[in-house]
């Protein structure tokens, strides 16, 4: 697989991007890689990348899983794609059943399911839906900046509620505290949490690994919204990266449940399909003399390989540094006050009991629902 930077040079990657490469997907049976000839200008001429956001309507809204070892068996995504930028995310190969590539297209071409409500509208009103709680944040970001202007994952939220059907969110956005109006009344009848995802207290590696999410400090904010409003929240330290963030689990712990967080949880570092390829090259750019200490420290956790894709193993890693990273996890939710209740068990406290479809909207001949 070639990788190609913006304009064929090794450059450092746009400002707030978080990808200098735009790979071909693993799909694809050509390989193209610009360069300059001399005879045209750089297109490359340091100009802002701007993200494109394509509206489109889904087919469907609920993905299932039987996966062990996630903790939800449904998820919604109103967005493929996201401008966060985070340089590790797992989600980045998605973009290539798009002829996309999962680099800088993934970042910059955003697909907006603009009909995600009414989508699921309907799913949630077949007579053989049963109810699990549904999670959303679960593979690109619900609140990412699209969503400012768009409010898909508002509307997402206000079908939930009228239907009482329980939500779990996972974002690295501030803008979630916007919903409070629909998340309170929610989380009154037990029906939400919030996981902010907090990696690290440092700005400056934040705005590296992840430049287009909200601060650090700003996400602790958001969590002290969501605790003094009545909303069960929680704190996310995903990925944890060797020799990178690692050494900020506690810190990070300890600001979060000042803030209000009273569940953690944690995920070891994934690098899936072209993920792996990406990353490196950021790792050379950005951190160069870290770069073949964190591979090395990321090969022992996962047997030798950059990924580990095996049930049980794949988020939290093997090896004597995965064994140490759990056993200081698990002591210091225990020293801080921390429920005892795993990241695994927390969608346990939603009530699926309440679920109710809305009765039904007379047809338009005027026909009312039998029952």
């Amino acid at each position: 697989m070639a990788l190609r930077t913006l304009s064929g040079k090794h450059e450092d990657p746009r400002k707030g991007r978080g990808s200098a490469l735009n790979p071909e997907g693993r799909f694809e049976s050509v390989a193209r890689e610009a360069f300059d000839d001399g005879w045209t200008p750089d297109a490359d001429d340091g100009r802002a990348l701007k993200t494109q956001v394509i509206e489109e309507k889904a087919a469907s809204i609920i993905a299932r899983n039987q996966s062990p070892d996630i903790p939800f068996t449904q998820s919604v995504n109103p967005y493929q794609g996201c401008e966060h930028g985070c340089s590790y995310c797992y989600a980045r190969p998605t973009h290539a059943y798009r002829n996309l590539s999962p680099g800088v297209d993934f970042e910059t071409r955003i697909f907006a399911k603009v009909n995600a409500a009414e989508l699921l509208r309907k799913e949630l009103s077949r007579p053989g839906y049963r109810c699990d709680v549904i999670s959303l944040g679960a593979n690109t970001d619900p609140y990412q900046p699209a969503e400012r202007r768009l409010g898909i994952t508002r509307s997402v939220l206000e079908v939930c509620s009228e239907f009482n059907q329980p939500v779990g969110i996972v974002t690295k956005n501030a803008m979630v505290e916007r919903d409070l109006d629909i998340l309170v009344p929610m989380a009154q009848r037990r029906l939400v949490n919030v996981f902010l995802s907090v990696n690290n207290l440092d700005h400056d590696i934040a705005r590296r690994l992840e430049p287009r999410c909200s601060a650090p400090a700003r996400r602790l904010q958001a969590i002290s919204a969501l605790s003094r409003a009545g909303v069960p929240a929680g704190v996310l330290v995903a990925p944890v990266i060797p020799f990178l963030n690692d050494d900020q689990i506690e810190a990070v712990l300890e600001a979060a449940f000042a803030a209000g967080a009273r569940q953690a949880g944690y995920v070891v570092l994934r690098l899936p399909y072209e993920v792996k390829a990406l990353f490196r090259d950021w790792l050379e750019r950005h951190y160069p003399m870290k770069a073949k200490h964190v591979m090395s420290r990321v090969h022992e956790m996962r047997g030798g390989r950059d990924n580990d894709p095996d049930f049980g193993s794949r988020m939290r890693g093997q090896g004597e540094f995965a064994g140490l990273l759990s056993r200081r996890f698990a002591i210091a939710k225990r020293r801080i006050g921390y429920d005892a209740r795993d990241r695994m068990l927390r969608n346990a406290a939603l009530d699926t009991t309440q679920f109710r479809a809305p009765a039904a909207v007379p047809s338009q001949t005027g026909q009312l629902s039998l029952f």
